[in-house]
């Protein structure tokens, strides 16, 4: 496992904790129930059950594993009351596209948080990587996947 940190906002830190409670207690018995039951179904080298029941035990544990890690290595986000003079972790920031009038809004979180659809993009994604740093009205040129895009930071918030 890696030692980097990992920003989470205080909400972000709060559902990590309410899954892995929900992961080590609940699922885990139920998994639990459905390995006994494909057990005394009988032969356990053929059955389909309780292979399909172990995988989903695997899998729920490798979850609580990768959860733990992420809660161990946790830095939360400042909140940004006071207002931020350039694009960091937590702000909010309203980009215009050059190629565009229109203006769009994200917000710079951690990679455990990241959610594009949500307007929360990842402090090492390609465009939250150049917008850290920047202040209101520099052009920013990021290099994504799908090309160059032209940037410039509107409002910092």
């Amino acid at each position: 496992m890696s030692d980097k940190p990992v920003y989470l906002t205080r909400e972000g830190r709060a559902k990590l904790e309410a899954e892995l409670e929900e992961l080590t207690t609940s699922e885990r018995k139920v998994v639990a129930e459905r390995i006994a039951a494909a057990k005394e179904l009988g032969d356990i080298s053929e059955s389909g059950e309780y292979e399909d029941a172990k995988k989903s035990q695997s899998l729920l544990e490798g979850r609580i594993r990768d959860i733990k890690s992420i809660l161990s290595r946790a830095q939360i986000i400042d909140d940004g009351q006071n207002g931020y003079s350039e694009v960091c972790v937590g702000a909010s920031v309203t980009v215009k596209l050059d190629d565009s009038e229109e203006e769009e809004t994200w917000t710079i979180v951690g990679s455990a948080e990241a959610n594009p659809r949500q307007g929360k993009v990842s402090n090492e994604s390609p465009i939250g990587s150049a917008l850290i740093g920047k202040r209101a009205r520099q052009k920013v040129v990021v290099q994504t996947p799908s090309g160059v895009m032209n940037l410039t930071v509107v409002k910092i918030s």
